[in-house]
This record gives C-alpha cells, structure tokens and sequence, in this order.
C-alpha cells in the first residue's frame, strides 16, 4: 500500500495542560483506525526532539487503546512553570500545536 505523508493536525487532535514545570499533551486520532499507525510513529523520542528546544528532559507516553489515544508527560518543558517562567505561555497550553506540527505517513486511500 502506497504512504503519504500528512501533518498530524490532519489525521488526529491533541489537547495540552500542566501540573508545574511538567506538560501533558493528549493526542487522539480523527480514525481509531490510525492509532496503530501513530503509535508506530509519534514515540516518546520523536515527541522528546521535537520539544528540546524547551529544555524537556524527558518524555513518557500512556498508551490508551479502548479509547484510541496517547497522552504524552513531558518534564521540564514549561521553562519553570507558571509560576516561575516569563514565558508568554507558562501553562503550556500551546504546546499542542507543536506536536500537531509532526508530520506521519498514512496510507494513501488514493
């Protein structure tokens, strides 16, 4: 079967939040029938790299599959937290466009 590659915003949703210096990113496909494909794909080092640039030290994802989702925790990714960052987004809530940005190859439904 022929892959495509497509951002991930186009075949999943993520929601963001955070409990101090730590972020927590769900992310659920639109297809419960891509879950194998982006378990496969978007893994703890993927997520890690891609949000290194903040300081993250560690990535750890839960895997869900009776609801077709991963939630990702993310330490020290909120440089501080919301009390103790001038960052403009100190709770993090952004930090879902980030993942969203991923790009993953899908099969091509032609």
């Amino acid at each position: 079967m022929e892959l495509k590659e497509v951002p991930l915003h186009a075949v999943a949703h993520a929601r963001a939040g955070d409990k101090g210096n730590r972020g927590n990113i769900s992310l659920m496909p639109y297809d419960p029938a891509l879950y194998p494909v982006l378990a496969e794909q978007v893994t703890e080092a993927r997520v890690l790299a891609l949000f290194a640039h903040r300081g993250a030290t560690r990535c750890v994802r839960y895997d869900l599959p009776l609801i077709h989702a991963f939630n990702f925790v993310i330490d020290d990714v909120l440089e501080g937290g919301v009390n103790g960052s001038l960052n403009l987004d100190g709770h993090g809530k952004s930090l879902s466009f980030r993942l969203l940005s991923l790009t993953v190859r899908i099969p091509d439904a032609g």
